[in-house]
């Protein structure tokens, strides 16, 4: 995949991704414990780690940009984020924002000797770099298009819908940067069919992230995690090393043997005991702006109801999952 976004890995960005503080993610999985449960959906999907996430992130910003402030902003974004990621969130009840794992991210950056002497070697500073909401091609707010979105959708596109490489590729070199409706810079297609495509392929990602058995195995997860907090077998803190830290403290609990057998989710309309548990997520999607055309649901009917029946979707079940 690094590969279609950029030909090479500039040198600015293979000595950043060097520090310990980069390496650390390495660890960190991008489907958020989901990986470790018996659910068939994630069974035959090949590891996605932050680590690669960040450094596609980079790149693009890099490819579209040549900003090295802009492209390590982008590599960084995801350098505070704990093991298991947003289910961190759904511990700390900012599942519905999923925000609060992004704090840390400036301090990491100030307090690393490695990124600091990078940062020197560039003329960069510490506020150039720590804050990627800053450059609207790293990030900008939904649904428009940004290297963030646009970096996992094409990543998941291939791992849980079997596109090929050069499906991807043919979406991300129809990309380009324009002025969208709100005087700001925006990734954007050149070419509205290619932009429908990327959007429904984009919105069955979406139901997945969304889905009973995502949503219930985040919830379980961090209900695990809280206990394990509760009960002093890992601090708070720990949950900012990594996932094969945690687990290994946690393995040997009823708790990580039942998550980890967990197969299958049941779904009740109604609350039918302590065990069914209704659980609320956040709903990703995109609507890109094509370039000099507009925004996509505005020119695109199947594209609009498509989206239309993503936003409407809804959590009122209750859930129950199973163990084999």
């Amino acid at each position: 995949m690094l590969k279609i976004y950029h030909g090479e890995i500039p040198a600015f960005i293979q000595k950043a991704v060097k520090s310990p503080e980069m390496q650390r993610i390495r660890k960190v999985g991008m489907d958020c414990g989901c990986e470790y449960t018996a659910l068939s959906l994630w069974q035959n999907v090949t590891s996605y780690k932050r680590y690669e996430h960040s450094i596609g992130v980079a790149l693009i910003v890099w490819h579209f940009t040549g900003s090295e402030k802009q492209a390590l902003a982008g590599l960084f974004h995801d350098i505070s984020s704990p093991a298991f990621a947003h289910v961190v969130d759904f511990m700390n009840n900012d599942h519905l924002t999923q925000e609060s794992t992004e704090a840390g991210t400036k301090e990491i950056i100030e307090n690393s000797a490695e990124i600091q002497k990078l940062l020197k070697s560039l003329d960069l500073t510490v506020e150039d770099v720590c804050d990627y909401h800053r450059y609207p091609i790293a990030d900008n707010d939904p649904p428009k298009l940004s290297a963030d979105r646009l970096e996992y959708t094409l990543c998941n596109l291939v791992r849980y819908q079997s596109y090929s490489m050069d499906d991807v590729k043919r979406m991300y070199d129809d990309l380009t940067v324009g002025i969208n409706e709100y005087g700001e810079e925006e990734l954007m297609f050149r070419d509205a069919a290619i932009a429908r495509e990327f959007v429904l392929g984009c919105l069955k990602n979406s139901r997945l992230y969304v889905c009973d058995e995502d949503r219930y195995a985040m919830e379980v997860l961090a209900r695990i995690l809280r206990k394990a907090i509760m009960n002093k077998v890992i601090d708070y803190e720990d949950l900012y090393r990594d996932e094969e830290y945690i687990i290994e403290r946690i393995k040997d609990s009823q708790d990580w043997y039942w998550f980890t057998r967990l197969n299958r989710v049941e779904r009740n309309t109604h609350y039918n005991g302590a065990c069914w548990i209704q659980i609320w997520a956040k709903k990703r999607y995109i609507d890109p702006y094509v370039l000099g055309k507009g925004r996509l649901s505005l020119l695109d009917p199947v594209a609009r109801q498509e989206l239309q029946k993503f936003i409407d979707l809804d959590f009122d079940s209750y859930l129950k999952g199973f163990i084999r």
